[in-house]
């Protein structure tokens, strides 16, 4: 590790990778941890990895397996709970400032209107309890923080719903999608972007972020394929039609008052997703 303030933790991931984007596109210095550079369930690494020179600590590491979740509690709650406690704890006695993400899935999905930020947890599934834990840590470490929530997020890199969808509705005739569970996409490259204009307007606390606009996942993927003019035949169908282990929100659209009072409209996600599906196109062989 260098003397560079920034560290980013889960530089392979979606978050991470924008994250490093960001950071190199302006020519800033920073240093960056993948999986097997810091392990966040070996939580002795943390302390041993974070040093006191960073002045900003970009947590994107996480378990993001919803269903995998449900079979081990435990894992998850160490990697999403426990690990964010100790960097918590480890921001605040280097002075350090901690940005964590968290997730919809800490919400009930019960609403009919957008989650505000101060709306009482209430997870239905493991990994939304596992986020929970890492959310409460933070708030009970004191220490510096920008807690930010996100939703249904995708990137031209990795395992999302956008690239395999891209994939799916070029190569099959027809396919079923769920659409009675409501959210927001978020470009990957939005989020850090965004976070980091948060960062740079003071911002503290939590706040959400994702892409403008809300859907289901029949009305993304049918924009998925109405960009990639796929002919595919698209049906709607009910979460029970294809029954997961983890419950998923019904309703999970979180509300963007607070971060747009500063930032300003978040783009629609329409506008980002072609954004994401344009580069997919460039970078894919043919």
């Amino acid at each position: 590790m260098s003397e560079a303030a920034t560290l980013v933790i889960g530089k392979t991931g979606m978050v991470g990778s924008a994250w490093c984007d960001l950071l190199a596109a302006r020519g800033e210095a920073f240093d960056a941890t993948s999986r097997a550079e810091l392990d966040l369930s070996d939580l002795s690494a943390i302390d041993r990895i974070v040093g006191v020179h960073y002045k900003r600590v970009i947590n994107c590491g996480a378990w993001t397996e919803v269903d995998g979740a449900e079979a081990d509690e435990a894992g998850a709650t160490r990697i999403n709970g426990e690990a964010v406690a100790q960097l918590a704890a480890r921001c605040k006695a280097t002075g350090a400032t901690l940005v964590h993400y968290s997730t919809d899935y800490v919400f009930n999905g019960s609403a009919t209107s957008p989650y505000r930020v101060d709306e009482p947890r209430d997870p239905v599934n493991a990994y939304g309890r596992s986020k929970a834990v890492g959310e409460q840590a933070i708030e009970r470490s004191g220490c510096d923080h920008l807690l930010v929530r996100t939703s249904w997020v995708y990137a031209p890199r990795g395992r999302n719903f956008v690239r395999t969808m891209a994939k799916q509705t070029q190569k099959k005739d027809s396919l079923k999608v769920v659409n009675d569970q409501r959210g927001r996409p978020t470009s990957a490259a939005h989020l850090a972007a965004a976070t980091d204009a948060l960062l740079a307007n003071g911002a503290r606390g939590t706040f959400h972020i994702c892409d403008g606009g809300e859907c289901t996942w029949y009305e993304f993927t049918k924009q998925i394929a109405a960009h990639l003019g796929a002919t595919c035949d698209i049906q709607p169908c009910t979460s029970a039609e294809f029954p997961r282990p983890a419950k998923r929100p019904a309703y999970s659209v979180l509300d963007l008052t607070p971060t747009e009072e500063i930032l300003g409209p978040m783009p629609h996600w329409k506008q980002n997703l072609a954004a994401v599906l344009d580069e997919i196109a460039q970078t894919t062989p043919h």
